[in-house]
């Protein structure tokens, strides 16, 4: 049997709940919402995935992980993304952080995979972002640009962003359904205390 796995950095409940709020505030626009129990960070997208591969990934991803610290993470902004190309999400964007990309490259060397976001250079800091939503292409592209609402906000609990510390990695498998697709825990890798 073949599962579709990624691994990605959940996030508490009360974050998913702040970055839900978008959903209301941006209401106007053609977009598919994720659920809010869906929200979370990719680091490393791994495809289809068999039953002896996803041992093999389990126990790589533990190693790997346990070498690197608790970190956090400031979620700063919500905006369109991909940022510099044409509008195709809803984005809550993080600020870059040398730790995060460490650990992302890390995981991406010893598990392969595609590359998530940009393409890092060796020693240069990683931009996490959230998808909040996914917009409607045809409808939002027969909006007026003037018709269209800004998206650049500064998230601002209660000073300078949403923040939240990192404790672990989620080996996660997605599967498809009509309804969206369902996201399920598979095996967390603790980081090092």
């Amino acid at each position: 049997m073949k599962h579709r796995i990624f691994l990605a950095i959940n996030l508490p409940k009360d974050v998913k709940d702040k970055l839900s709020e978008y959903e209301i505030k941006f209401s106007e626009l053609p977009c598919r919402w994720t659920r809010k129990a869906n929200l979370h960070i990719t680091l490393v997208f791994l495809g289809y995935i068999t039953d002896e591969e996803l041992l093999e990934i389990c126990k790589i991803t533990k190693e790997t992980v346990s070498k690197h610290e608790l970190f956090s993470i400031n979620l700063t902004k919500i905006i369109y993304g991909p940022p510099g190309k044409p509008s195709r999400m809803i984005w809550a964007e993080g600020e870059k952080s040398e730790q995060l990309g460490k650990l992302q490259r890390d995981l991406q060397n010893s598990l392969g995979g595609l590359p998530v976001g940009e393409k890092e250079e060796k020693g240069r800091a990683y931009a996490p972002h959230i998808t909040l939503g996914r917009l409607k292409q045809w409808e939002f592209r027969r909006m007026e640009p003037e018709e269209r609402p800004e998206v650049n906000e500064e998230i601002s609990p209660p000073v300078g962003g949403l923040s939240f510390e990192v404790n672990s990695i989620e080996i996660m498998e997605s599967q498809l359904k009509r309804g969206g697709p369902e996201y399920m825990v598979l095996e967390s890798a603790p980081l090092k205390l």
